[in-house]
């Protein structure tokens, strides 16, 4: 029976449940990582990756996440496509600590949890939205900006990742409209004065996205079908207005895969796990045995590279946690 039970299962793939998954294998830790449907996270869909150290050209990002889960094949640890459903925290007198149900119908014996689930783009909740991504609409500027080359496009948010989305485009689009809600932006004042000090970004105040247009083509192609213009709301007037826009980046934060998890550990107001309560271990949960790494955790930095840290830091972690407990 103990044969059949892990050490450590992370659950997603990841900078930050690769990473864990490294530092586990070099622990000696039995670890398999629950890679989810698509496995690689977010950085599948980033075409180019520039931040990340040791490349002076970039280099891509489904290429970076290959490598990565190579390099955790390599050292002996197995990656599943599956997805978890359910996590159940055992009686004391059992073996394992904690039984995980997969969507496939598998069940596994666990000492530990490493929760690396990431988190998603939230979109504007609009009809004709989802039909319209990857035909005009977008999650991610730095993945399909190149797309929108000479043409104009429309970014929506007033934080960080709206700046930064409308500073990229500036750079290849004709012209950007930057639409927000309120009458300033919530970026801090690097980002923000990007926007602010560049002409080719148009600044649309106190408005919000009402409507979402297709180009309305009747055609047995439904690939003809492209975002045709967006109808836009000032919430201090009323007064609505078309823009026609040939992209609209929408950058209005993120949601974290943790539905999941909400009944084993602490989450806050937006959902994002909850860890550093026991000052031994930073990165553990309000569930014992339990750690959190990355974007599932981290609602301010967002990056791979802070997500890959967070990962070595939780494998430490457990490390530690299970050695502690072996010792009782």
């Amino acid at each position: 029976m103990e044969e059949n039970i892990y050490d450590s299962v992370v659950i997603g793939s990841g900078p930050g449940g690769l990473t864990a998954a490294i530092y586990n294998a070099r622990a000696d830790l039995k670890t398999v990582v629950i890679a989810g449907d698509i496995p690689g996270g977010q950085l599948t869909i980033t075409t180019v990756v520039d931040n990340w150290p040791g490349f002076p050209k970039g280099t891509g990002g489904v290429k970076l996440m290959m490598d990565m889960q190579e390099q955790v094949k390599n050292l002996g640890v197995e990656i599943w496509i599956d997805t978890v459903k359910t996590i159940t925290k055992k009686p004391a007198s059992s073996a394992g600590n904690f039984q995980i149900e997969l969507e496939s119908g598998k069940t596994i014996q666990t000492r530990s949890v490493i929760i690396a689930t990431g988190a998603r783009a939230r979109w504007l909740g609009l009809k004709n939205e989802k039909e319209l991504i990857g035909r005009g609409i977008s999650g991610c500027a730095t993945c399909d900006g190149m797309f929108f080359k000479d043409k104009v496009v429309a970014v929506v948010g007033g934080g960080n990742v709206a700046c930064e989305d409308a500073a990229f485009l500036s750079k290849i689009a004709k012209k950007v409209y930057l639409i927000h809600r309120r009458d300033q932006l919530r970026a801090i004042s690097a980002e923000a004065k990007k926007v602010l000090d560049n002409e080719k970004i148009e600044k649309v105040w106190n408005s919000e996205v009402v409507e979402i247009n297709s180009n309305n083509q009747k055609t047995s192609v439904p690939n003809n079908v492209q975002l045709h213009n967006i109808r836009i709301k000032n919430n201090q007037t009323g007064k609505e207005e078309i823009l026609p826009v040939d992209g609209l980046f929408v950058a209005i934060g993120r949601v974290p895969s943790t539905d999941f998890i909400k009944e084993m550990v602490n989450l806050n107001e937006n959902g994002y796990i909850i860890t550093g309560q026991d000052t031994m271990y930073s990165s553990m949960t309000s569930t014992p045995g339990i750690f959190a790494a990355g974007d599932c955790m981290d609602e301010w930095y967002r990056q791979a590279i802070v997500a890959a840290g967070a990962g070595a830091k939780a494998s430490i972690d457990c490390h530690r946690w299970l050695s502690t407990e072996t010792s009782h």
